[in-house]
């Protein structure tokens, strides 16, 4: 148990970098490195999770090489983060392939955490 907490502390590292936010990730396989990615962006934005998930979305993304779909399926992310508003919570890859990944994001709407803020 300790030397799989400490291999995910280990996963990512944030790095400097003049005009955004940067990080180096690492995973034992491409799917774990997606996951690791997407994990390691949540962390650097700063957003707590919330106690619970409550919204699945499937996401499949494709691209021309690995980088290529690394950047596409953290976009994904990115993108029901700001269009839907909502917090990713956790990941699941159900198939990664060189040029392909399909996987699970866990959510919740973002609207309950300001609401939830502005009441409290």
């Amino acid at each position: 148990m300790l030397g799989r907490l400490v291999a995910e502390m280990r996963s990512f590292e944030e790095i400097n970098h003049t005009a955004d936010r940067a990080f180096r990730v690492t995973g034992r396989d491409m799917a774990a490195l997606l996951k690791n990615a997407a994990c390691a962006m949540q962390a650097l934005e700063g957003v707590p999770p919330p106690a619970e998930a409550s919204a699945t979305r499937e996401i499949e993304v494709e691209g021309v090489d690995r980088e290529t779909l690394l950047v596409n399926w953290l976009n994904e992310i990115l993108y029901l983060e700001q269009v839907d508003r909502l917090v990713c919570t956790d990941f699941q890859i159900y198939e990664c392939k060189n040029h392909h990944v399909w996987g699970r994001v866990e959510s919740e709407c973002q609207r309950k955490h300001m609401v939830d803020r502005l009441t409290h």
